[in-house]
Formats: structure tokens, sequence, C-alpha cells
């Protein structure tokens, strides 16, 4: 499976969000966007990372960055997950894994025993270019916020 690193563009990709939203990265060029991916709406750590974003969306918004949140969860599911945590920015839908496949965040993962494949919590800094600027791999929510807006102060 072939990553892509930063300092690469891009390749254009599209998926179905909120909002009605149809989404093609190319749309979206001339801005930088940070696509942040979770493994499931509603769940303790997804709903917080969601939170942090949308208590700090004034910062994004003054250096013009698009957040979008991604998942594997359907489009019904995130326009109740985006309602009722208020978030002001859309949620992709990714259910048949080609986004995350295009990042690399499908991994391995353990729960109570078992072995499943899931998305690993990851957040990507995408210029205005359409070059990959910043990643986070392994992301635990606690500090993540902090360390997205400490990048972003150089945009």
């Amino acid at each position: 499976m072939s990553q892509i690193k930063p300092g690469q563009t891009v390749p254009d990709f599209s998926g179905q969000a909120t909002s009605k939203i149809n989404f093609n990265l190319s749309d979206y060029r001339g801005t930088p966007v940070l696509l942040y991916f979770y493994p499931k709406n509603n769940t303790p750590g997804c709903t917080q990372e969601g939170k942090d974003f949308r208590d700090n969306y004034a910062v994004f918004e003054d250096k013009c960055i698009k957040i979008f949140g991604l998942s594997r969860d359907g489009i019904k599911a995130h326009e109740n997950f985006k309602a009722k945590y208020e978030f002001p920015f859309d949620l992709i839908s990714d259910k048949d894994e080609n986004i995350c496949n295009l990042f690399d965040v499908i991994k391995e993962k353990k729960l109570y025993g078992k072995v499943h494949m899931g998305i690993e919590r990851s957040t990507f800094l995408i210029d205005a270019n359409g070059k990959l600027i910043n990643e986070w791999r392994k992301v635990k929510v606690k500090d993540h916020i902090a360390q997205v807006l400490e990048a972003i102060k150089v945009l």
C-alpha cells in the first residue's frame, strides 16, 4: 500500500459529505484543507476530537483552512453526529475505504482481544497547492488540537 508522504501532491479524490456536498479535493485548490480521519461517530474519543476542532474553528477560518472529518460511517449517521455536536464543518463518508486506503489509515486493531481492521486516528494538512505539508498518525486526542494549532501558525 503506497502512502502519501509530506511534500508530495495529494491525488484528487472524492466522496459524499454532509450538507449534500460531493467532496472533490480539486475543488479546494487555492485553499488549505485539514482532513482528519476518525474511527466512529459518537464514540468518546471521536466526539472529543470533533468538539476540539469545532471549538477552535475560528482559528482555522482565520487561516482560510477548510476542515473535513472522515470515517466509514454513512451520510445519515454523519448528518446526525454533525447536528448533535454542532460541527461547523462537514464530514465525509468513506464506506468503501477508497480515501482511507489512499492515506493508508486502515490498520489492524485489537478490541477486547479480537483483531479487526479499522481507521487509525490520523490528521493530514494539505496546502493550497494540494501538497501534503503535515501529517499526524496514531493520534492521541488529548494533545492533538494543540499540535495542529501550533503547525498552522506558519500558514
